[in-house]
């Protein structure tokens, strides 16, 4: 009799049927990551249901309108089942040779062309979700993430609807693993380091409550633009409030979009005496792993330990 039960280490509840009494794999010891994985093995069989889709075959045609979401199913083995991804998915390399859909403004007839038996999108431009689900096409929306275990959950949803649900737990385990060795590499001050985080030139930003926020708060490092503005976690900061707050460090996160570098930034108006540009603590970031919440969050994370390691070097 099938029933259900939790699965994988990020503490993600799945609607999974499995031929198995119902039981825990909560915890965070080895022994019980390595029980997870064997018994999620298992919950990989189909009929499988996550959030408020229901596939009752493994996808063998997977359309993904989220780069995110692409990085995440090359991740978890279910890559070679991959027919089209959305025109901003540039990894890994394979993609190249990928079918490309418009992300902004997604055409159904061009995705129901396809015949697939799965749709994964970010988010649901006009109606979308409604249109391809009268048309009988599964869609699973892979939102926006607000936090690490949400990162780690996706994945291991994304690997559930796709019948790799042990190979994305293995990866969501070797992801949080990683991540916990970076930060516990790092020296935490006492008063901590200061950091501006820009998303484009203008400069709009972030505050410690958005994710990319939550990431630099594992180091420990304080956000001047929290508290700039009440009830806007993405900011536009002027020039003043930045040399007034004078970050101890700078991350761009627009290298790619907007060709900022710390030459350009430390050449703006006033910016010459920041303590970030005097000692050469801007750090320019790849805008798509920075905006991305997949697997190449750990190649982000050892970005942002190396720069804080650095500057406590200099100092």
């Amino acid at each position: 009799m099938k029933t259900l039960r939790q699965v994988g280490i990020a503490g993600l509840f799945l609607l999974v049927p499995i031929l198995a009494a119902c039981g825990d794999n909560g915890g965070d010891s080895e022994a019980t990551k390595e029980a997870a994985v064997s018994e999620t093995t298992v919950a990989a069989e189909f009929p499988v249901t996550v959030g408020d889709i229901t596939l009752d075959a493994e996808p063998q045609r997977i359309v993904s309108m989220s780069a995110t979401a692409t990085e995440m199913l090359f991740a978890v083995g279910a890559g070679n089942r991959v027919i089209a991804v959305d025109n901003f998915s540039n990894f890994p390399a394979e993609t190249a040779s990928l079918k490309k859909l418009d992300a902004y403004e997604p055409n159904v007839e061009a995705i129901s062309a396809l015949n697939p038996d799965l749709v994964i999108i970010s988010y649901d431009p006009g109606n979308l979700v409604e249109q391809l689900t009268t048309l009988s096409i599964p869609v699973f929306t892979a939102g926006a993430v607000a936090d690490l275990a949400g990162a780690y959950a996706q994945l291991e949803q994304l690997g559930a609807l796709t019948g790799q649900l042990a190979e994305a737990v293995q990866t969501s385990s070797a992801m949080q693993t990683a991540i916990e060795e970076i930060v516990a590499g790092v020296t935490k001050l006492n008063p901590p380091l200061t950091y501006f985080y820009e998303l484009d030139p203008t400069p709009y930003t972030v505050t410690s409550n958005t994710f990319i926020g939550g990431v630099m708060s594992l180091f420990g490092l304080v956000n001047i633009a929290d508290g700039v503005e009440e009830g806007n976690d993405y900011p536009q900061l002027s020039a003043e409030v930045i040399v007034e707050k004078n970050p101890d460090i700078i991350f761009l996160a627009d290298t790619k979009c907007c060709a900022q570098s710390a030459e350009t930034f430390g050449a703006r108006d006033g910016f010459g005496g920041l303590k970030s540009v005097e000692l050469g603590s801007i750090i320019g970031l790849d805008d798509d792993i920075a905006s991305r919440w997949g697997p190449r969050l750990v190649d982000l994370v050892r970005v942002v330990a190396e720069a804080i390691t650095s500057l406590l070097a200099k100092s």
